[in-house]
């Protein structure tokens, strides 16, 4: 019992520290281009990175928390085994969203939420990334496309992963869709910038 304990411990804290590397924040200052908390949003995540300008930056920071996230729950899986790939799902988003080394003001989540999706099940990517597709497409809005790739994830993971790992992508598609409050509140207002088309505050 207490070596399950210990190795669940271990196992979040590792992906834990996986998610809360600020690649956002490194990559703006390497390039450059100073604090990415001074630019627009405040957010350390790829949509607020590509305010700076720097499209490459962007897709690069995305990239990167996209594959912490991936890179979490796959050593998790392989160092303690598949029964700790939920818990370092939602270690390596609340990661991402609080890293300690930036006083717990982290991104939204939605790049390394994808990417625990895809560690914990390809089928949960797929359709939490057809889901920001089909939404970012038909609203020009990118806060729409990310809430329609967390339903989507909640819905799919019941369907095709066992119930530790549903539960799991559920709390997590949760959690990413609370942290889009004030974008879920401008979009009742009618007044959510789209894409393109001004600054949403919806960074990842």
């Amino acid at each position: 019992m207490s070596d399950g304990i210990l190795a669940g411990g271990l196992a979040a804290l590792l992906a834990g520290l996986l998610g809360s590397i600020p690649f956002g924040l490194l990559l703006t200052r390497a390039a450059g281009l100073g604090d990415i908390r001074a630019i627009g949003s405040g957010n350390i995540g790829a949509t607020n990175v590509l305010r700076t300008g720097k499209k490459w930056l962007a897709a690069a920071t995305l990239l990167l928390d996209f594959g912490k996230g991936v890179l979490a729950v796959w050593l998790v899986t392989t160092l303690f085994g598949p029964g700790h790939a939920p818990m370092a799902a939602l270690a390596a988003v609340l990661g991402h969203c609080h890293p300690p080394w930036l006083g717990g003001k982290g991104g939204k989540g939605v790049a390394t939420a994808l990417g625990v999706f895809l560690g914990l099940g390809w089928g949960v990517f797929v359709a939490a990334a057809a889901g920001w597709v089909v939404g970012a497409a038909a609203s020009r809005i990118s806060s729409v496309g990310a809430l329609a790739a967390m339903a989507a994830a909640a819905v799919t993971g019941f369907l095709v992963l066992r119930m530790d790992a549903a539960v799991a992508v559920a709390v997590v598609a949760l959690y990413v869709t609370i942290r889009h409050e004030a974008n879920i509140q401008r979009l009742r207002t009618g007044t959510e910038p789209r894409i393109g088309a001004g600054d949403s505050g919806n960074g990842k």
